[in-house]
C-alpha cells in the first residue's frame, strides 16, 4: 500500500519533487567531492613529502659555506638526523628561455638550476619517482608546463654573451618544497656535468643548507640552536610546516569554498522540502482527519508521508554520489598535477560517500520534524473545514482605492507579496542563498585578483618593487641603485628598506628568530590592524602571527638582541602578512648589513611602468625588478584561474537553481490561485495584466532577497575569507567588490532568469477558466 501511495504522490507532484531530487543530488556531490578534495590534498601532500624525503628545516643562503665547519656542528647536534647542502646556480629570467623567444624578463621567480640531491629533499617527477637527467636533457618545474603548455622534448635555453647552453625537456619537476605558485623561487634540475659548466660562467650560486630532525616536533628549540650557530644565515629560513601550509593553501581554499555551496544547495533542498510537505497537508487536510478519525495512529500516518521523503533523499544522495564517481578527477585534478596522487587510503574511500550520506540523513530528520504537524490536526476539525483554518491574510489592508502612485496590476502584485509573505518565504529565502552561492566566490576572486590585496602580504603598495640578489658588494650596489633613483626625473619617490634576521625573546624567555624589517616607514607604508608605523628608534611593529605567538598588543613591551645585548621596544603597530609563514617585523632601526636577507626599493613613477622596469633591468644586474600586478599574477595565478572556474560553475548552479524553483513555486501558486485568476478574467482583466502581477511578485521577493542576500555575503563571506586567510598570518580582510560585475550583472542576470521563467512559468492561465473551479 505504501507502494501505492508513494508512487501516486510523486506523480501527483513530479515537477517540485523532481527539483528537490535535483538540489539533494547536488549536494551530495559536492559535498563528496569537496571532502574528497580535503583527505586526498592532505593525503597526497603527506605522500610527496615522504617520497621526495622533505627537510624539516632549511636555511637558504647567499654567500660562501663552510661545509666541513657544517658537518661537525651537525654531528654534535642530536637533533639532526641527516644534513645536506645543495648548490643552485640562480639565473636571472633575463637570460633563460623557455621554449620561446622571448626572456623570462618579466619572471617574478628566483630561477635556479640544480643537480639531483644525494640524501634527501629529492626532486621528483610525475610519477613521483626521483628524477634522473642525462646530458643536454632538463626537467621543469610544473609551474611552467601548466602556464605555457610545455611538453617533453620541448627546448630550454640558457645564455648571456659569453655563454649558452641549449637543454631538451625530458621531465616535469615536483618539488616538495618549491611546488606552489605563491612560492616565487623554482628549481630545474640538470645533469651534474652540465651544472659544472654552468657553474662561473653564469649567474650565481647560493645554497640550500637542509637538515631532516630525529623528531619533528622539535623543530622549534631546533630553530633556536640554527640561529645561536654562526652557521651561514644570509637568506630565509623555512620549516617543514610552513611547505605543508603553501602547498595546501590553493586547493584547501577551492574544496572550502565547494563544501560552502554544498552546505547552500543542502539548506535550499530543505526548504523546498519543507513547502511540499506543508501543501501535502494542506492538500490532505481531510483524508488525514479522516484517518485520524478511524483511529489510524499519528505515527502510522506519519510513516506513510515519511516514506516518500526518504526515498527522495536516499535516491538524490545516491545518484549525487553515483555522479562523483567518474567526476572525481576533476575535483583532483590540479592536486594530482602538482602533488600526485597518494595510495587511496580507507578514509579517502569512505569519507566522500559518508559525506554525501550525511546529506541524506540531514534531509530525513527535517521531515521528521517536520511531519510533527500532524499531531496538531484535529479530526473533527480538519473533516469540517478540510483546510488548515490558518489565515493571515487581512483584506481590509493596503487598499487599490488608496493606490495613487504605482500601475494597479503592479499594486496588486506587491499587495499580494505583502499580504502573504509566509507564502513567498521559501522563494525569498531561497533567492537569498543563491544570492550569497554567486556573490562569495565572486567577492573571493575580485579580491584575491585585485592590486591591492598585496596588503595582506606585508608589501607596501608601489608601482615596481626592486628585489636586490646578494652578491660581494651588494651594500655598495644597494647605495648605487637609491643614488641613481634619486636622480632619476621619472621617479616620484622611492623608499628603500633592509630586512634582516635579528633575535627576540619570546614568552618563555626562550631566543628565537625574527625577519625585522628596517627603513624609513613615513612612505610606502602598510595597512595596520592596530596602530601605527614604528617612528622611534625604540619602536616596533609585529605581523598578525608574530604578535599573537609573543602575546603582545599595541603598548607591550618586547626584547630584541641587537649586537649581542638586549634592547627594550615598545610595539606601536600590527599588520597583516601571508608571506614567509605570516611571521615578521618592522622597525626604525639602522640597517644590519651583516646579517640582511633581503634588499628591496618601492618605486612610484610618473612614467610608464613597463617601459621603466625594461629600462632598470638593463641597467642594474642581479636585481629582481617586478610592477605588484605582475608579482600577484605569477605568486597566485593558479589560485586565480581555480577561483575562476569555480565562480563561473557557482553562477552557473545558482542559474539552475533559480529557474527551478521560481518554476515550480510559480507553477505550485498559479494551482492555488486558480480560483482568483478565473474570477478576474471573467470580470474582463486581460491575460497581459495578470502576467504583470505575477512578474512583479516574482521580481519583488527577488530584488528584496538580492539585497538582503549580497549585504549577507559581503559580511559573511568577507568573515569566511578572513578564517582562511588568518592561517597564513591576515587576521582581517577586506572584500574588494567589482561593483559592476557584483551589483549590476550578476542582480540582471537573475532578473533575466527569473522574468523569462515567470513568463513560461505563467502560460497556464490562458487556460484557466469558471469551469475549473471546484464547489464544495
Amino acid at each position: 500500500m505504501i507502494l501505492k501511495i508513494l508512487k501516486h504522490d510523486l506523480l501527483k507532484k513530479k515537477i517540485i519533487t523532481f527539483a528537490v531530487f535535483i538540489f539533494i543530488m547536488l549536494s551530495a556531490f559536492l559535498m563528496a567531492g569537496g571532502s574528497n578534495m580535503l583527505i586526498t590534498l592532505n593525503d597526497s601532500v603527506d605522500y610527496l613529502f615522504e617520497k621526495a624525503l622533505l627537510p624539516h628545516f632549511v636555511q637558504y643562503h647567499s654567500g660562501s659555506i663552510d661545509q666541513v665547519m657544517i658537518q661537525n656542528w651537525s654531528q654534535r647536534n642530536e637533533n639532526v638526523k641527516r644534513q645536506q647542502n645543495s648548490e643552485m646556480i640562480n639565473i636571472p629570467g633575463s637570460k633563460i628561455f623557455i621554449n620561446s623567444q622571448q626572456a623570462e624578463v618579466d619572471t617574478v621567480m628566483d630561477l635556479s638550476f640544480v643537480r639531483q640531491n644525494e640524501s634527501f629533499d629529492f626532486l621528483l617527477n610525475l610519477n613521483n619517482q626521483i628524477i634522473s637527467i642525462d646530458q643536454g636533457e632538463i626537467a621543469v618545474p610544473i609551474y611552467y608546463r601548466q602556464r605555457r603548455n610545455l611538453v617533453p622534448g620541448d627546448n630550454v635555453v640558457i645564455k648571456n654573451e659569453q655563454f649558452e647552453m641549449n637543454f631538451i625537456i625530458k621531465e616535469f619537476v615536483r618539488d616538495a618544497q618549491m611546488n606552489p605558485s605563491v612560492i616565487s623561487s623554482k628549481r630545474f634540475v640538470v645533469n651534474n656535468t652540465d651544472f659544472e659548466k654552468m657553474k662561473n660562467q653564469i649567474g650565481k650560486t647560493e645554497y640550500l643548507i637542509s637538515f631532516q630532525l630525529n623528531d619533528p616536533a622539535r623543530i622549534s628549540e631546533f630553530t633556536n640552536q640554527y640561529s645561536q650557530s654562526g652557521l651561514p644565515q644570509k637568506g630565509p629560513a623555512v620549516d617543514y610546516k610552513i611547505f605543508k601550509l603553501f602547498n595546501s593553501l590553493t586547493d584547501g581554499l577551492i574544496a572550502a569554498v565547494v563544501i560552502l555551496i554544498s552546505l547552500l544547495l543542502n539548506i535550499i533542498a530543505l526548504l523546498c522540502l519543507r513547502f511540499i510537505i506543508l501543501l501535502t497537508i494542506e492538500e490532505d487536510y481531510k483524508e488525514i482527519g479522516v484517518m485520524k478519525g478511524i483511529g489510524i495512529a499519528a505515527s502510522d500516518i506519519r510513516k506513510i508521508y515519511l516514506s516518500k521523503y526518504i526515498f527522495i533523499a536516499l535516491t538524490g544522495t545516491i545518484g549525487g554520489f553515483l555522479i562523483y564517481l567518474p567526476a572525481r578527477k576533476l575535483f583532483l585534478k590540479n592536486i594530482i598535477l602538482f602533488t600526485g596522487e597518494a595510495p587511496k587510503s580507507i578514509l579517502q574511500l569512505i569519507l566522500p560517500l559518508l559525506t554525501a550520506l550525511t546529506i541524506a540523513a540531514v534531509v530525513i530528520v527535517f521531515s521528521i520534524i517536520i511531519l510533527r504537524r500532524f499531531n496538531k490536526i484535529s479530526p473533527v476539525e480538519a473533516i469540517r473545514l478540510g483546510i488548515n483554518a490558518k489565515s493571515y491574510f487581512n483584506k481590509n489592508s493596503f487598499s487599490l482605492s488608496k493606490n495613487n502612485f504605482l500601475n494597479a496590476n503592479v499594486f496588486l502584485g506587491l499587495r499580494d507579496v505583502l499580504m502573504r509573505f509566509k507564502l513567498f518565504i521559501i522563494l525569498f529565502v531561497v533567492f537569498i542563498l543563491t544570492t550569497f552561492i554567486i556573490i562569495v566566490p565572486l567577492n573571493f576572486l575580485n579580491t584575491i585578483k585585485s592590486s591591492e590585496f598585496v596588503r595582506y602580504m606585508g608589501i607596501a603598495e608601489s608601482d615596481i618593487i626592486m628585489d636586490l640578489r646578494y652578491t660581494e658588494g651588494i651594500q655598495d650596489r644597494f647605495e648605487q641603485i637609491k643614488t641613481y633613483l634619486a636622480n632619476d626625473p621619472d621617479v616620484l619617490e622611492q623608499g628603500a628598506f633592509v630586512t634582516s634576521r635579528y633575535r627576540i625573546i619570546n614568552q618563555e624567555g626562550l631566543v628565537e628568530n625574527i625577519y625585522i624589517q628596517t627603513g624609513d616607514f613615513s612612505k610606502f607604508n602598510v595597512d595596520y590592524l592596530a596602530g601605527q608605523s614604528p617612528a622611534q628608534a625604540n619602536e616596533i611593529a609585529l605581523s598578525y602571527l608574530s604578535s599573537s605567538e609573543l602575546n603582545k598588543n599595541i603598548g607591550d613591551k618586547v626584547q630584541i638582541i641587537i649586537e649581542e645585548e638586549r634592547r627594550e621596544m615598545i610595539v606601536t603597530g600590527i599588520y597583516q602578512d601571508i608571506t614567509n609563514g605570516g611571521r615578521s617585523a618592522k622597525a626604525n632601526l639602522p640597517a644590519d648589513y651583516q646579517n640582511a636577507s633581503w634588499y628591496n626599493i618601492y618605486i612610484n613613477l610618473n612614467s610608464d611602468i613597463a617601459e621603466k622596469i625594461n629600462e632598470y633591468e638593463a641597467l642594474f644586474d642581479n636585481t629582481k625588478i617586478i610592477d605588484q600586478e605582475g608579482y600577484l599574477a605569477q605568486t597566485l595565478g593558479d589560485t586565480i584561474e581555480q577561483l575562476n572556474i569555480l565562480t563561473i560553475a557557482a553562477i552557473i548552479i545558482a542559474g539552475v537553481v533559480i529557474f527551478l524553483i521560481t518554476s515550480l513555486f510559480l507553477k505550485t501558486l498559479i494551482a492555488r490561485d486558480k480560483a482568483q485568476i478565473a474570477i478576474m478574467k471573467s470580470i474582463g482583466t486581460s491575460i497581459e495584466a495578470i502576467k504583470i502581477q505575477y512578474i512583479t511578485k516574482a521580481l519583488f521577493v527577488l530584488i528584496f532577497a538580492i539585497f538582503i542576500g549580497t549585504i549577507t555575503a559581503n559580511i559573511l563571506g568577507e568573515q569566511l575569507l578572513t578564517i582562511i586567510l588568518s592561517f597564513l598570518g591576515a587576521s582581517r580582510i577586506e572584500i574588494i567588490i567589482n561593483p559592476i560585475r557584483s551589483y549590476l550583472l550578476s542582480p540582471l542576470i537573475m532578473i533575466l532568469i527569473v522574468v523569462s521563467t515567470t513568463l513560461l512559468s505563467i502560460n497556464s492561465i490562458k487556460k484557466i477558466s469558471l469551469a475549473d473551479i471546484k464547489v464544495e
